[in-house]
């Protein structure tokens, strides 16, 4: 009996019992498909990422932040941590600064150049003399002339400029009253902040030097230069002690060129853990994203692997039937002269059969629901996020996947078929 007569043999030996095979099918579909599905949106988000993280730039630059900030941010995000005994020197309020002090000592740091601290303001209100209104924005500072964003129009501020400037979100060109991307560009808007001591809001004038693209670079916020944020900072913080007002939790350095490497870096970032920062790059902080989306694939792929550990059971299940219920058949071919290796190979191929259409269609299945997923997507909730392809497939992971399905599906079938293999064929024969 040759191979592909086998194989004819073991397909055909499925439609026996439609209903059984069937439902150990479907059962193989349901892990196959959620595994593939889930692997398929894993592929388009680290796609995008990398496309974003491609195009961002920013090499060399880096975000120092002291540990203890690091550990409050950690702290609050995990639900407050543990509690911790008062300390009367430390005190409730002393979280570490970076004072003036540390930025000179972080620049003695060989490889580190351009460091700054890192001034956060929050405005009241954005408007223009086209509307009347007045809309709430958040604003960020442009550390390095390194860093790219994908600009729908015009550029992005100049960093090195004395002239206040903004680069806007392209959500706020309508309300207001910009007209377009590309008339939104050369225009005056202002921007409104509060006194902390004496509670007065002052409006500063900035041009509009760009219209941003929404990304994971921008993550919707609107990018200004040092003059525009300084002119706002000095505004928000008159009245303040010099102590406060010169508080920074963040500082950004350049790296230079000649520190690029990736020991170079590293060494860098262990001098500065040494005196009590932490630092990350572009890359460091969206393979944080990347982590966190590939943290919710592992939690669906297990479920997937749990559907395919019940339908696995249910291939052992469905060719102990095919054993007892064809003993007759078995005797009668063992009689004939074919062997114990050909009868097993028979039950072997029909579990992975089993495994390899229950794949396949969840394969087909996936890749239709990936067709109407993305197009939802894309009208709705990716609507302001242009090139993000939600669900992605490719043809290495997918194979991949059918392969362990079917490898699955054969460990499955070992018992059953050596089962089979070993039945005595006079016994078999005379099997009711």
């Amino acid at each position: 009996m040759k191979l592909l007569d086998i194989l004819k043999t073991a397909n055909s030996n499925l439609l026996r019992n439609k209903g059984r095979s069937f439902l150990t099918i479907l059962a193989i579909f349901i892990g196959s498909f959620t595994i593939i599905l889930t692997t398929g949106i894993n592929t388009g988000v680290n796609n995008y990422i990398d496309k974003q993280m491609a195009s961002a730039g920013g090499e060399g630059y880096l975000e120092i932040m002291p540990l203890e900030v690091l550990d409050l941010m950690n702290s609050s995000m995990m639900g407050g941590g543990s509690v911790q005994e008062y300390n009367p020197d430390k005190g409730r309020t002393s979280l570490r600064s970076i004072t003036s002090e540390d930025i000179a000592k972080i620049a003695e740091i060989p490889g580190l150049e351009s460091v700054r601290a890192w001034t956060q303001v929050s405005p009241e209100y954005i408007t223009s003399d086209r509307t009347d209104k007045k809309w709430q924005l958040r604003i960020f500072a442009m550390p390095s002339s390194s860093i790219n964003v994908d600009m729908a129009s015009g550029e992005m501020v100049d960093v090195n400029s004395d002239q206040p400037q903004i680069a806007l979100d392209e959500k706020f060109v309508e309300p207001l009253g910009l007209t377009d991307n590309e008339s939104a560009v050369g225009q005056t808007v202002w921007i409104a902040v509060m006194n902390q001591v004496t509670k007065e809001i002052s409006e500063v004038s900035a041009i509009v030097t760009g219209i941003m693209n929404p990304s994971v670079i921008s993550m919707g916020s609107n990018w200004t230069n040092e003059t525009l944020q300084n002119k706002l900072h000095d505004i928000s913080t008159a009245g303040l002690p010099d102590e406060y007002r010169e508080r920074s939790f963040l500082a950004t350095a350049q790296i230079s060129e000649d520190y690029l490497s990736e020991e170079s870096i590293q060494e860098i970032k262990d001098k500065l853990r040494e005196m009590g920062y932490t630092a990350n790059t572009i890359e460091d902080s969206v393979g944080m994203m990347k982590t966190f989306f590939d943290a919710i694939t592992i939690v669906l792929l297990v479920f997937g692997g749990i559907a395919l550990v019940a339908a696995s059971i249910g291939i052992i299940n469905t060719l102990y039937m095919a054993v007892q219920e064809r003993t007759r058949e078995i005797g009668l071919m063992k009689a004939m002269g074919l062997s114990k290796g050909k009868i097993r190979l028979i039950f072997s191929l029909e579990a992975v059969a089993l495994g390899f259409w229950g794949s396949l269609i969840g394969v087909v299945v996936a890749y239709v629901v990936s067709v109407f997923a993305n197009q939802i997507a894309i009208e709705t909730f990716l609507s302001g996020l242009p090139g993000f392809v939600l669900v992605q497939f490719e043809i290495i992971p997918v194979i991949v996947i059918i392969v362990i399905v079917m490898l699955i599906a054969f460990l499955a079938g070992t018992m059953p078929a050596r089962r089979a293999s070993k039945l005595d064929p006079i016994e078999a024969l005379r099997y009711e």
